[in-house]
């Protein structure tokens, strides 16, 4: 039997680190780390994952780079044989904030890449493994601005939007051969993306008055991932303490 893995894009600080350690913690998954730059991070995260009993890869791309994406997963698959990803994670993203009249081009597409297109660049090449073994777990890591817009980050909104819509739309393509997809929306979750943003104004938005922790993404993560979850399909989840259901 091949061991079972699950890839966690952008997992080496934030929500991202947090579910991978919630998956080697609650499902004894073995992790594959996906990581764009920070190498130090990255590893800090691994040997935190393997202190749990598990094993971790990490590897290094772009998930907006077609050609590093699909370079580096088939080189992990052609290392790891006796190894299968069963649950994937696309969470990786970027913000490029700033009023849609003043947008450079770059920032558009620079959000728009990293989420929607990463999702399609990582997830993609995936699928088959899943569809052929009878069994997957895709989350994607959306946000609040999907699902109702926000201000100053029409770019972002955008990206998020989207991925809700791809969300739904392959959960339907898939769910006969028992792979589900779902996508997860958090709202002010304490991380690296909300370190410029006003805590203290904004926690008097949400109706349970603060922020909420990665930890707490991680565990509704987690639950998506389990054999719990096999009946929900195509949802998208909202975890933001009351501030927009």
């Amino acid at each position: 039997m091949k061991q079972k893995y699950a890839l966690v894009t952008g997992g080496s600080r934030g929500i991202g680190k947090a579910i991978a350690l919630k998956l080697a913690n609650d499902h004894h998954y073995n992790i594959v780390l996906n990581y764009h730059s920070n190498t130090e991070a990255a590893t800090a995260v691994k040997k935190e994952i393997e202190d749990t009993g598990v094993n971790c890869s990490l590897l290094k791309f772009d998930v907006s780079n077609l050609e590093e994406t699909e370079n580096a997963l088939s080189g992990w698959e052609l290392a790891n044989p006796d190894a299968v990803i069963v649950v994937l994670i696309n969470n990786a993203g970027v913000s490029k904030d700033g009023l849609f009249l003043w947008m450079k081009p770059e920032d558009w597409h620079s959000v728009i890449n990293t989420s929607l297109t990463g999702f399609y660049n990582v997830t993609r090449p995936l699928l088959k493994n899943m569809l052929t073994g009878r069994y997957g777990r895709i989350i994607n890591i959306v946000s609040l601005s999907g699902l109702k817009g926000n201000a100053g980050q029409v770019n972002y909104s955008a990206a998020k939007g989207a991925v809700v819509a791809a969300t739904k739309a392959l959960a339907q393509e898939v769910a006969q051969r028992k792979v589900t997809v779902n996508a997860v929306a958090p709202g002010f979750i304490t991380s690296d993306m909300t370190t410029g943003l006003d805590e203290k104004e904004l926690k008097k938005l949400v109706p349970l008055k603060r922020f909420g922790e990665a930890e707490e993404v991680a565990d509704l993560v987690s639950f998506l991932a389990s054999k719990k979850a096999s009946y929900i399909t195509g949802e998208v989840i909202n975890i933001n303490g009351g501030l927009y259901s």
